[in-house]
């Protein structure tokens, strides 16, 4: 399987736990990486033969922008599912970082990173 990845995409938006985080808000960052054969399009030179990762990263922003969440783990799942709905996309590693999570002691980054593939 080939892999196509777009790293390091950014929004705000208002996950979290604690009422802080749902009315202040707060930037994500969202790594993705699709498996796809990417044959096909490369033969014919064709983007209608591979996944769009404009179009993908406009619907992550999307996510990440839209109805809060309490985890990151939910807002990973939804970002998984919406890869998947890619014709030919048949697996989605996505991880997501939350950098400003509310944590008490110096830390760089909190991720959650999952993987989903078509049944």
């Amino acid at each position: 399987m080939d892999r196509v990845a777009l790293r390091g995409l950014k929004a705000r938006g208002h996950h979290g736990v604690f009422p802080q985080e749902r009315e202040e808000g707060q930037t994500f960052v969202v790594d993705l990486v699709l498996g796809l054969d990417t044959r096909p399009a490369a033969a014919d030179d064709d983007l209608a033969k591979t996944v769009h990762y404009g179009i993908v990263a406009e619907e992550v922003v999307a996510l990440v922008e839209g109805e809060p969440v309490n985890l990151i783990e939910t807002l990973a799942e939804r970002i998984a599912q919406a890869c998947l709905k890619h014709e030919g996309v048949k697996e989605a590693e996505v991880t997501v970082h939350k950098p400003d999570a509310p944590i008490t002691v110096p830390f760089d980054d909190v991720t959650v990173t999952i993987t989903r593939s078509r049944v």
